[in-house]
């Protein structure tokens, strides 16, 4: 009888996910249905929900939301994107290469797949329609490049695994750098290779000039990128010191720095030129705003994080993890399961956002990959990336719906051109999955470990 009655609310929870109702009032609908016919007490929820935000690391959380919502307004990332395009301009698809290129600098930096897509896209898409690219290439470039946003540190989900796995986050973040380039540069050659195809795109010349005006235009993103990645990779402060330190740089970088319109002048023709050598900065009468935006997004996401653990909860108690231990283990071979694991985190990227998907499917599925000798943190970042494929991947691609919110393009026309990035992204995932090295590489160098979650 039990088994029926939560069969009935699982269906109707997904009727209503299916009609558009948030997801976290799905699964809290969901917690709630199945704690009343199990007899999981309410009160022990409502602790739940507490102890599960009641956790230092994730105070990373709101400051790396906050450091990419400064980053836009202060103007670091269009200077990121003008130094991607100097040098890529002249290759055709240079603009489009230059896009994905800017969205890993900007990852490098905030830690979110949505931000990067809505801030490099709200740049970058205007340029390229401009630039002779056809609109729903530009739309798709950006969407595909919003993935990395996850995977390249800062990351904000590799926070959240790093708290359920009882992981080091700075291991988790070393361990996320190189597959993450690995998925800009496969995404990069597509771009190439389809717009070559096409004869998409304004050339211009390479000039060494103008890439060093551009740099210099970009000097203080660099350093944000540099402090983050220097003082995580060397130890000299956690993750979660890290975002504040980032935050209160950017923070001061917007307020304090005003801009010197030093006309650079850049040949060659073309909009997309840094003229200034310090970036134009914000008003302390913007702030205000900045932060609320921030908030608004933390108060998005926290909640979720809090009743996505009570569901864990309770799937462990029905007996979830064991049922799927069962059927994986009965596969036999290393790559038999390391595959079925991956497809399992396709399947529910395909319908979850990356963050219940993970609170759900990591405390399952990672102890499986640790008793077939899978390097824990190698296994993160490959769930992890499968993750970041959802955010391109219908029904729910989230970072599609970013795009054609701020293009105004249809989601369904944008599927067709997201194609080739999706196959890209499979293939260096498929180079990740069989190839641990490149995750665990630069933790040998790093001496990483030493800032364990607690």
């Amino acid at each position: 009888m039990d088994g029926l009655l939560i069969a009935l609310i699982s269906i109707g929870v997904t009727v209503l996910f299916i009609l558009g109702v948030p997801i976290f009032l799905v699964i809290g609908f969901w917690v709630i249905g199945v704690s009343l016919v199990i007899d999981f007490t309410l009160a022990n929820v409502g602790v739940t929900l507490y102890e599960g935000l009641n956790f230092y690391g994730l105070l990373a959380l709101p400051l790396f939301i906050l450091t990419g919502d400064l980053i836009n307004a202060a103007g670091i990332a269009r200077r990121l994107s003008d130094f991607a395009y100097s040098i890529l301009g002249w290759m055709r698809g240079g603009l489009a290469m230059a896009s994905l290129g800017a969205c890993g600098l900007f990852a490098a930096i905030s830690g979110s797949n949505s931000a990067t897509t809505a801030t490099i896209g709200s740049i970058m898409y205007p340029e390229m329609t401009k630039g002779g690219y056809d609109k729903h290439f530009a739309a798709a470039t950006v969407a595909a490049g919003g993935t990395v946003g996850i995977i390249i540190p800062p990351s904000i989900i590799f926070i959240v695994y790093g708290f359920l796995m009882n992981l080091s986050i700075s291991d988790l973040f070393i361990g996320g750098l190189l597959p993450g380039l690995l998925m800009v540069i496969a995404m990069q050659v597509t771009c190439w290779y389809v717009a070559n195809r096409n004869g998409w795109g304004h050339l211009i010349r390479i000039d060494p000039v103008r890439i060093m005006r551009a740099a210099l235009g970009a000097w203080l993103g660099f350093f944000a990128i540099g402090l983050v990645i220097w003082g995580i990779y060397a130890g000299k402060f956690s993750p979660t010191e890290a975002a504040g330190v980032t935050a209160g740089f950017c923070l001061i970088v917007g307020i304090v720095m005003r801009p010197i319109h030093n006309m650079l002048g850049g040949s060659g023709g073309g909009s997309f030129v840094a003229e200034t050598i310090v970036i134009p900065g914000f008003s302390p009468f913007q702030l205000p705003r900045i932060v609320l935006r921030s908030g608004q997004i933390t108060g998005l996401l926290a909640p979720l994080i809090a009743v996505s653990v009570v569901m864990q909860q309770i799937l462990s108690l029905l007996g979830a993890k064991v049922f799927v231990t069962d059927m994986l283990g009965a596969l036999g071979g290393y790559y038999a399961i390391l595959f079925a694991c991956m497809a399992l985190v396709l399947i529910a990227g395909t319908i979850l956002e990356s963050l219940p998907n993970t609170i759900i499917l990591a405390p399952i599925l990672a102890p499986i990959a640790a008793n077939i000798g899978v390097d824990p943190i190698h296994f993160a970042v490959v769930f992890l990336v499968g993750d970041a494929i959802g955010f391109i991947t219908p029904p729910y691609g989230l970072n599609l719906y970013v795009a054609s919110g701020i293009t105004g393009i249809p989601y369904l026309r944008l599927l067709r051109y997201t194609m080739p990035y999706l196959f890209a992204l499979i293939g260096a995932w498929l180079i990740i999955a069989l190839w641990p090295p490149l995750s665990t590489m630069l933790l040998v160098h790093a001496g990483a470990g030493v800032f364990q979650v607690q």
